[in-house]
């Protein structure tokens, strides 16, 4: 019930007709901060939605930052050509097929580089060895290419340089090293350039370091040893059908731009397909991956992703809102005799509507507010224990606002409407 100087203030107002914008917010905010807790436990549903809509959005545009950086360090506007057939379904990655490793060879690639279209072409062999530098030891991965794979996989040179063309065709034994590999084999203070290693039981002389590409995955980008391919074929991977002849694992191949990569991968399928003989109707028995498609189709997946977590996590708020529907209900119960001795003073029922229509949205921004600073500090926090990337994007903060202060609107207009409907005579008998 109101006191004597709430009243006598509120028949002044009303004697004018009614009351004023200021006065209807004075009173909302004085209903809310008369009952603390029971306004912050009407808030918590929001809360928790809002923190909830940040939280879930940054995980999914974090994971589809994870992934655009995964795939782009592949390279980009470049095919990959593996030997085998597609995977039934058009999934695009290859079948291993017995015996299909040795259905791509390197004059497959030389005639590759005749192709519209193509900026460098570097067929490929891969394997795995120990390596060992005095004490230290390491297993990684080696891979057999031409000078062109710098080009190919847009890899840069840190220190030292790429073997070129007369290296990579006297099989030279020379070595690039990924950073993981110069970290494990020689640590902090030693440069590698100029030193030996043994790949397997092979010297090599190390004459570049790759610049650091991180992560694909799960594979780490940076432990790897680039050699010349014939180096790799007759000295380290000497076993399998890719180490016999001049058979490879992959060739890759790099487009000028984008525009032309689509074309191109047409033409390396019909080029091989005329290669390997493979008549109309017969399964081809290669498989050209376009890495553009794969991001594409990736980026779309995370996408859904984080749509499906912000809608699961925007449940919540609708929970929220029936939360504060429910309070303001209670409140419209107990405040009977106050609406009924305001409308009796002269209040019109547009006030009390808009009073109550306040106290909703108040109640619901409050929760919004508090629920985006929990949920940028809830993503800010995961980013920093998960070694997770934190990405909020700029459209969160007003679409939290924006939506709590819908959820009140909503799910604050029964209420309101159910006090602007009481007669003030039915109101005031109400014990």
């Amino acid at each position: 019930m109101l006191d004597k100087t709430t009243t006598r203030g509120t028949a002044l107002n009303f004697s004018a007709g009614g009351m004023s914008s200021m006065e209807l917010v004075r009173f909302a905010v004085g209903a809310i901060a008369a009952h603390p807790m029971r306004s912050a436990l009407t808030s918590l549903g929001v809360v928790i939605g809002v923190a909830a809509v940040i939280m879930m959005t940054s995980i999914g545009v974090g994971a589809q930052q994870r992934v655009e950086q995964a795939l782009s360090s592949l390279g980009t506007n470049m095919l990959v050509v593996r030997p085998g057939a597609p995977r039934s379904g058009g999934g695009g990655f290859v079948r291993g097929a017995g015996g299909s490793g040795a259905t791509l060879t390197v004059d497959d690639a030389e005639a590759m580089r005749a192709l519209d279209g193509i900026a460098a072409v570097s067929p490929a062999i891969n394997g795995g060895a120990q390596l060992v530098y005095e004490g230290a030891n390491w297993s990684s991965r080696i891979e057999g290419v031409t000078p062109d794979y710098l080009i190919a996989r847009d890899l840069e040179i840190a220190s030292g340089q790429m073997f070129d063309d007369s290296a990579a065709e006297s099989g030279r034994k020379v070595a690039v090293l990924g950073q993981t590999v110069v970290t494990e084999l020689f640590g902090e203070g030693v440069d590698p350039v100029g030193q030996r290693i043994r790949v397997g039981p092979i010297p090599f002389q190390v004459i570049g370091v790759l610049a650091p590409k991180g992560q694909s995955g799960f594979q780490d980008q940076d432990d790897i040893v680039v050699i010349p391919l014939d180096a790799a074929r007759s000295r380290v991977i000497g076993r399998g059908p890719s180490a016999r002849g001049n058979s490879v694992n992959q060739v890759y191949v790099k487009a000028v731009d984008e525009d032309a990569l689509f074309q191109l991968e047409q033409d390396v399928a019909e080029l091989l397909r005329q290669r390997h003989r493979i008549q109309p109707g017969e399964e081809d028995d290669f498989n050209v991956q376009n890495l553009t498609s794969v991001q594409e189709a990736a980026q779309s997946s995370t996408q859904t992703f984080t749509i499906l977590l912000a809608a699961v996590a925007g449940v919540s708020l609708v929970v929220g809102g029936v939360g504060i529907m429910n309070i303001m209900l209670v409140s419209v119960t107990e405040r009977t005799r106050e609406i009924g001795l305001r409308m009796a003073i002269g209040a019109k029922r547009s006030d009390v509507l808009t009073q109550f229509a306040l106290e909703s949205v108040a109640l619901s921004l409050l929760g919004g507010l508090i629920g985006l600073t929990l949920g940028v500090g809830g993503a800010l926090l995961m980013s920093m224990l998960g070694d997770w990337p934190s990405v909020i994007p700029a459209w969160a903060a007003p679409l939290a606002i924006g939506f709590s202060s819908f959820v009140g609107v909503v799910f604050g207009a029964y209420p309101a409407w159910r006090a602007a409907q009481l007669d003030p005579i039915e109101a005031l008998r109400r014990e």
